[in-house]
């Protein structure tokens, strides 16, 4: 089953939401971090923030698969 390739108008809206997602990933990576390094009182922020990232981290390989075409094998 192949599916087809989004058409321009598509890709760019894509890449929009990659791109956003990607900043927004990187951000809580930053957070996290700070946060680690720098405990505040409770940590159920810093699991609530992980599991943010990891949320953002699979819509963003789901983007990257949308824009990347199928290769034949």
């Amino acid at each position: 089953m192949s599916l087809q390739p989004p058409s321009e108008e598509a890709a760019n809206l894509l890449r929009v939401q990659l791109s956003e997602r990607q900043i927004e990933h990187r951000d809580l990576d930053l957070v996290i971090t700070h946060l680690s390094e720098n405990p505040p009182p409770d940590d159920l922020l810093i699991r609530r923030l992980k599991k943010r990232k990891l949320g953002l981290k699979d819509k963003i390989m789901q983007l990257e698969q949308l824009l990347t075409p199928d290769i034949p094998a």
